[in-house]
Formats: C-alpha cells, sequence, structure tokens
C-alpha cells in the first residue's frame, strides 16, 4: 500500500490530531506517528467495505481474517472496524520503548530498510574491477602489504600489490576478503602520498589522480511480526459494574493495551541489552573487562565515601557514552537504561538533575519511565528489573539511516469484538504486528550493556561478596 500524499501534508493533517488525543509534542515523534497513522487509516478504509450484492446484508458466523487450507484469503466478519486507529496511538503513545530507538512505519506487512555505506573505492571482489584495499582474516600474501587491523571487528587491512591485483578476482587469493567500510575503518594513507598518510607535496598533488570512496546502498527485507493477546467478560459483569460507572468492555481493552505496550517495551529492551553485550565482547574480548566494582563502606579508605563509590556509576555511564562515539562512530550514547535500585543511586548523586520528558502522557503501570538526564544521557527505569538487578544498558537512538535497531511498525494495535455463541459474551482481541530489525553492519556498536560488581573480602577465612546491597554497599 503505497503512501498517497507527501510526508509534510501528512504531517500537517495528522500532528494536530496526535497532539490534541495524545499530549505528544515531541516533533520526532509527531513525525513517525503521522506516518504511521496515515498507513493505518489507508488500511481501514480498505478492509471495511461490506458485501453490496445482498438485499440485506448480514453478519452470518464469525469469522476472523485468514488464510483457508487452499491458500486462499477469507475476508472476516467485520463484526467490528478490524483495526482501531485511537487504540493504535494509544498503544504508541505509551510504549516507553519507542524513545530509545528509531521508528520507520511500514506500509504493509513486508517492507525494505535500506541503508548507505562508504567503502574505499568501491570495486568488486568477484571480478578483475578490484580495490585497492581489503579486510580479511587472512595473513598478507607475498607483494601485498597490512596496512592496519580494523577497529570494529579486528580483521586485517590489506593494500594490494600488483601480483593480486593481477589475479581475475581478490577471492582467488583471500576467500574472506571484504571491501572496507570508511564509517568503520580508516586508512591514512588513501587520500595521502604514502600509507603512513602523509601529504603530497604541490607538484606531487598536481600530478596524481584522485582515490574515489565508493557508495553502496544495502537493502534488508522485513516482514512484520506478532504480539496478540484476548480478554473476555461475562455479560453479568457488563451489566453489574455499570452501576458503578464502569465499562467493563472498554477496562478490558485497556489492560490488553497495556500488555501489548509491556511486551513491545520488553521485546526492544532485551534487543537491545543483547545488543550491548555483544559490543563489549567484541570490543574488549569479555563482557566483565567493562563492568564496574565497588567496595564496601567498611572497606573505604582514605577520603572514599559511599557517595563517591555510588559516583562511580555515573562516570561508567558516560565511558560507555564516549565508547558508542568511539567506535560507532555516529555520536555518543544519548539514553541509559537502569533498575530500580540503580536509579535510586542516581537520584541520591549530588548534580543530577531530574528532567521530565517532552510529554505530558501518564505512562501505563508497569512500562518504563523517564528518571531524568545525567550530562544529557537520558535515563530511564526499568521496573520490571528486579531490585538486586545492577545491570546497565546505554545506547544511541540514532534517525534509522545508521547502524543500531529500528522499529518498524505496521499495525500498532488492531482490536476485534466477538460474541461468543455459547454464553454471548463479549470477547476482545489485540494485536501489533511490526519488526525490529538490526540495521547496519554493525548495529552492536551502537549499544553498551555493563553490570555494576561487588568486590570480596575475606570474612573467617572464606570469600564472600563486599556488599549484597547497593544502597548502602553493606
Amino acid at each position: 500500500m503505497a503512501n498517497l500524499i507527501n510526508e509534510s501534508e501528512v504531517r500537517s493533517t495528522w500532528s494536530p490530531i496526535i497532539e490534541s488525543a495524545t499530549g505528544i509534542n515531541d516533533a520526532n515523534k509527531l513525525a513517525w506517528m503521522s506516518t504511521y497513522c496515515h498507513n493505518h487509516k489507508l488500511y481501514e478504509d480498505a478492509g471495511m467495505s461490506l458485501n453490496p450484492g445482498m438485499n440485506l446484508a448480514g453478519m452470518g458466523a464469525v469469522v476472523l481474517p485468514h488464510t483457508n487450507t487452499a491458500g486462499d484469503a477469507v475476508n472476516g466478519s467485520g463484526d467490528k472496524a478490524p483495526s482501531l486507529l485511537p487504540l493504535a496511538m494509544q498503544v504508541a503513545a505509551q510504549t516507553i520503548g519507542l524513545d530509545l530507538v528509531p521508528v520507520v512505519p511500514m506500509a504493509g506487512p513486508m517492507g525494505l530498510l535500506s541503508y548507505l555505506d562508504f567503502t574505499y573505492e568501491g570495486g568488486r571482489l568477484d571480478n578483475d574491477a578490484m580495490p585497492t584495499y581489503i579486510k580479511t582474516d587472512s595473513a598478507a600474501a607475498a607483494g601485498d602489504t597490512k596496512v592496519g587491523d580494523s577497529r570494529i571487528d579486528g580483521m586485517k587491512i590489506i593494500k594490494l600489490g600488483a601480483t593480486t591485483l593481477g589475479n581475475a578476482k581478490v577471492t582467488d587469493v583471500y576467500a574472506d576478503a571484504e571491501l572496507v567500510k570508511a564509517l568503520e575503518d580508516h586508512i591514512p594513507g588513501f587520500s595521502g602520498s604514502n600509507d603512513e598518510g602523509s601529504p603530497y607535496s604541490r607538484e606531487a598533488g598536481e600530478s596524481t589522480p584522485d582515490k574515489v570512496m565508493g557508495l553502496s546502498l544495502f537493502s534488508k527485507s522485513v516482514a512484520a511480526e506478532t504480539f496478540q493477546v484476548a480478554a473476555a467478560v461475562t455479560r453479568e459483569q457488563v451489566q453489574d459494574l455499570k452501576q458503578f460507572g464502569v465499562d467493563a468492555v472498554a477496562q478490558v481493552e485497556s489492560v490488553l493495551t497495556n500488555e501489548l505496550t509491556q511486551s513491545i517495551n520488553q521485546h526492544i529492551l532485551r534487543a537491545i541489552r543483547k545488543q550491548g553485550t555483544n559490543h563489549i565482547t567484541e570490543a574488549f574480548g569479555a563482557a566483565v573487562d567493562f563492568d564496574i566494582e565497588l567496595a564496601a563502606a567498611d572497606v573505604l579508605a582514605g577520603g572514599e565515601t559511599v557517595a563517591s563509590e555510588h559516583r562511580k556509576v555515573l562516570t561508567q555511564i558516560l565511558a560507555a557514552a564516549n565508547l558508542i562515539a568511539n567506535r560507532g562512530r555516529r555520536g555518543a550514547g544519548n539514553f541509559a537504561v537502569v533498575g530500580a535500585q540503580v536509579a535510586t543511586v542516581i537520584q541520591s548523586i549530588a548534580g543530577f538533575v531530574a528532567n521530565p520528558m517532552a510529554n505530558t502522557v501518564s505512562q501505563a503501570a508497569g512500562a518504563i519511565y523517564p528518571l531524568g538526564s545525567v550530562a544529557g544521557i537520558n535515563i530511564y527505569t526499568d521496573p520490571t528489573q528486579s531490585w538486586g538487578s545492577y545491570q546497565i544498558s546505554v545506547g544511541r537512538k540514532g534517525d534509522g539511516n545508521g547502524p543500531g535497531l529500528v522499529f518498524m511498525p505496521y499495525l500498532m494495535a488492531e482490536s476485534v469484538q466477538t460474541i461468543a455463541e455459547g454464553t454471548m459474551a463479549p470477547k476482545v482481541a489485540v494485536k501489533s504486528r511490526f519488526a525490529l530489525v538490526e540495521a547496519g553492519f554493525h548495529p552492536e556498536t551502537q549499544y553498551v550493556t555493563f553490570n555494576i560488581v561487588s568486590g570480596e573480602k575475606v570474612v573467617a577465612g572464606e570469600t564472600v561478596d563486599s556488599w549484597s546491597n547497593l544502597i548502602n554497599l553493606a
């Protein structure tokens, strides 16, 4: 389903509606939600036609849209609009996990996510139009020169000599050869006069042809996945709760919306933590190399205090943000997700300033929520982490054009109501369809996951953790 109007018209049409309905006024969120609402409305309009060939179109049997055994698409019975835009807007507004990753709405259940990369000279590895520089895990062949190591994956960067360049293709010599990507690695000699990167003299610069950077466009196919949940109420509940002014069906739908919101939040957080752990493992060889160790209150020396131990937490969060800038080369980390006990520590440190986020939406109970910011890094608390969880995830939310996780919603919330034939009680089913995509060649470089670990001390001849509570470092 293609967009039928331009982006500026979509935004001018939908932004006031979204802001009025949800209270959101953040420009980035309004942009993607406007595109989503436009796609979603087209889906609604396309799915609501009734059978015009009947004199009296009855409802018939309750049927959800599906594919039968012959592979044919079967339309649903249309008991209720198959998709509810207000419900979708509510889910989108309450899902704070979408503040952590860029959002690119899909117009259908399948799509393409495209991203750009630049390579040194471009070229091909499977024919004689080969580049001068490659990456490989193999040792340099005779006549070739190693000019460095990849800062991302440690592979060798090789400058090809005349012998290798005379082959039909690079892979005849290096089976695992790759092009060198300019946004990940740097070759000093590429724009200079020698492998050390010295500049040309004027006369040499005038007579030496420029080396050319190559631009590559990559596309990744994406298919929407599903979260779904349903609930039912009895006729008695519908009738009796009315005396208290409670709409039982509306309450059920609200609970289901909250369930979808939490499921999407946790799905995003699991992916962020996994990418952050993979990054540290690749960068340092083991995840524990970036963990920080705090000492117990009874082993502090000199001017050390419990507050100074807590201050280490902020320093490590800033270090993780700068590591993302150093290795990802797109910018520093701009958010961190912590547990409740770590959040308490951050709040207790002098100099921490809690800043409200740019919306007035009340978050659903149990969802992650914004705590404030430290040195430009937005801190979010995940209440689903256990009190004793000292894991911290730091990441960078990009614009969807670089590496990292990208959330691509197709239907944020689809609601169907039916009446059970046996009990005549209403049943509500809600589902969300989206894709969470790992974009780029090294999405893990945009995230860092580490832990706060306790030191050790000897008690009665046994080695034990020096503390079991981060708040008091007991």
